[in-house]
């Protein structure tokens, strides 16, 4: 037994193997469960007692060997293979890059800011953090108006009673306080209100609004430009219709539906069968929020008008669910090809 393990040692210090597959069988031949080692264990039960001694160092020497000789090549396998560089087909064709895509409400919302640019519009924007007068207070919202109640707000945890914005009227109330007039602006941007998250609501979204204030201001002017805004948008043939309503800012209030261009207006599942739409908010200013912003309501007039802007591109592209802007997922955003539909 003593010269078959001697053998093996020899065997092993001259032993080279060249891929890491012929190293991992050589591992199992000899450390294996059923390998050279553990047969040899069993027959060193067999040994005369004199020669026990001597006979385990040597099979303990073989194990430390062979233990020694697969670290080792693995060390210099790995390192092989480190210094293989492959050397790329240098003329082989580019690959292509497959072209990136704007988000829907993105591609909505600069649109509709294009649209008003050209009628005459300034741009604005303002802090989406704003304290409960810009919010609230200057439109109207007294501490006990009902109409708090119409727009669940997340409040911060401070004591200046600081807030989410629920609508980017907090901007108008901005621009109207510089006492710049006349002002044309349009004020596009994120806003929150604490509700639950549906196919048709969402605790964030984006509006546009607009207002419009001078000497002459008229609600003929807002539905001039109404009729334009539409028009661009949706098409020459859209129709639109004014239905009164009620908002704390504006004295008259309206609502605007624009004729379903989804089915002509014959009535469809989009329409809930009425042929209409309903697409914005807008009124007159109300001549006590002129006060409030330092504006003579007896020389200056106003208009005001919202749009949410994930209502209009589910109109535009046909979705059926407001989530599906906030999810991330690439299989709907990557239908949004650049400048699609614009």
């Amino acid at each position: 037994m003593k010269s078959r393990i001697e053998a093996l040692l020899q065997e092993i210090a001259t032993l080279e193997i060249p891929t890491p597959d012929a190293l991992e069988q050589f591992r199992i031949q000899y450390l294996g469960k059923k390998g050279i080692l553990a047969a040899l264990f069993v027959d060193f039960k067999e040994v005369p007692g004199p020669e026990k001694k001597e006979t385990g160092l040597l099979l303990n020497q073989l194990k430390q060997a062979a233990e020694q000789k697969i670290e080792s090549l693995r060390e210099v396998l790995e390192a092989q293979q480190a210094q293989q560089v492959e050397i790329p087909d240098l003329s082989r064709p580019a690959g292509g890059h497959e072209a990136g895509s704007r988000h829907p409400v993105s591609l909505v919302m600069n649109q509709m800011i294009g649209i008003f640019q050209r009628l005459g519009f300034n741009l604005s924007d303002g802090p989406e953090i704003v304290d409960d007068w810009h919010n609230f207070g200057a439109l109207n919202f007294d501490e006990d108006h009902p109409a708090r109640d119409m727009q669940d707000t997340f409040f911060l945890s401070n004591p200046e009673g600081w807030l989410l914005r629920t609508h980017t009227s907090s901007v108008q109330v901005q621009e109207m306080m510089k006492g710049q007039l006349p002002l044309r602006a349009i004020m596009p941007g994120r806003v929150y209100r604490n509700e639950t998250i549906s196919a048709r609501a969402h605790c964030q979204f984006h509006q546009i609004e607009g207002l419009y204030i001078a000497e002459d201001a008229s609600f003929a002017d807002l539905k001039q430009t109404l009729y334009s805004f539409v028009r661009e948008m949706f098409g020459p043939d859209s129709k639109v219709r004014f239905r009164p309503s009620y908002f704390p800012f504006t004295e008259i209030s309206a609502e605007m539906d624009v004729s379903c261009f989804i089915c002509g207006g014959e009535g469809c599942a989009v329409c809930k069968q009425t042929g209409w739409v309903e697409i914005l908010g807008c009124g007159m200013v109300d001549p006590q929020v002129l006060i409030n912003c330092g504006i003579d309501p007896e020389k200056y007039q106003g208009y005001a008008f919202g749009i949410g802007v994930e209502r209009m591109a589910m109109l535009k592209y046909g979705i059926r669910d407001l989530r599906l802007f906030f999810e991330n997922d690439a299989r709907f955003l990557k239908q949004f090809h650049l400048g699609l539909g614009l």
